[in-house]
């Protein structure tokens, strides 16, 4: 989609120039459920990404994590945001965190950018067009087995106080890989699995906005992206298994222990 890329680029940039600039003051804090955080940039953030894609494409539906979902007249465009994926990290200091903005069209996401702006990374992927990094081709790593792979993984909070907890997935993982991380936000993870700082990464009850973006820039790189089974993800199925494809069904074993 002619454009497409361009303005969320310059959405991106712009919300992560906010949680810059709000990093020593990020203000009030709320929680949306136990544990669940949100912050007065969350909300800032969301409505200048909103304030520039509405300028381009008047007409595009949205779906936003503080806002929800909004529609354009029966638009086939939907963009799907995070506008501070990692907002707990956010709220304590910690530098792991980023804007998600992805762009579903007709059903099928064809636009994936992530900014971390912490490191000035910017993460870039259009279907059929590979993924970069701050406008470098990035690729997934060429690691073929599970014993010699970096892993990541993630626990939200509706898995920390579920029943389903991912706790057993962890230690098989940490026990079967050279090791496991938990930074705290999914789109790096998947940013980070594209371009091969991982080998893989799963997770459990994400959100759309969670993984939108990062499904583009994962596939753009040459990785596999599927629901823990192995069967195909919809971004609307709230867990994942991201691999550079090599490891992918020794992942797959161990997740269906």
């Amino acid at each position: 989609m002619k454009g497409a890329v361009e303005i969320a680029i310059e959405a991106a940039l712009a919300a992560g120039k906010i949680q810059r600039d709000r990093s020593q003051r990020i203000g009030k804090i709320s929680s949306k459920g136990k544990f669940d955080l949100v912050t007065e940039v969350d909300v800032l953030c969301e409505q200048e990404i909103i304030r520039i894609i509405k300028k381009r494409f008047p007409g595009h539906a949205f779906l936003a994590e503080e806002s929800g979902a909004s529609s354009g007249p029966a638009s086939p465009s939907k963009w799907i945001i995070d506008p501070l994926d990692g907002t707990i990290n956010y709220a304590h200091g910690f530098p792991v965190y980023c804007v998600s903005i992805g762009l579903e069209h007709e059903g099928e996401l064809v636009v994936g950018v992530v900014y971390n702006s912490n490191l000035d990374e910017l993460f870039v992927a259009e279907k059929g067009q590979g993924a970069t990094l701050n406008n470098e081709p990035i690729s997934v790593s060429t690691i073929g087995v599970l014993q010699d792979s970096l892993l990541v993984t993630g626990f939200t909070p509706e898995v920390v106080h579920s029943d389903d907890d991912n706790m057993d997935r962890f230690s098989n993982f940490m026990k079967a890989s050279q090791a496991v991380r938990r930074p705290g936000s999914a789109a790096i993870d998947l940013c980070y699995t594209a371009m091969g700082r991982f080998e893989g990464f799963w997770e459990l009850k994400l959100s759309a906005w969670d993984m939108a973006a990062g499904i583009v820039i994962m596939q753009e790189a040459g990785g596999r992206v599927t629901k823990l089974d192995g069967n195909p993800l919809s971004v609307y199925d709230r867990e994942i298994l991201a691999t550079n494809g090599r490891v992918h069904e020794e992942m797959i074993e161990i997740l269906l222990k």
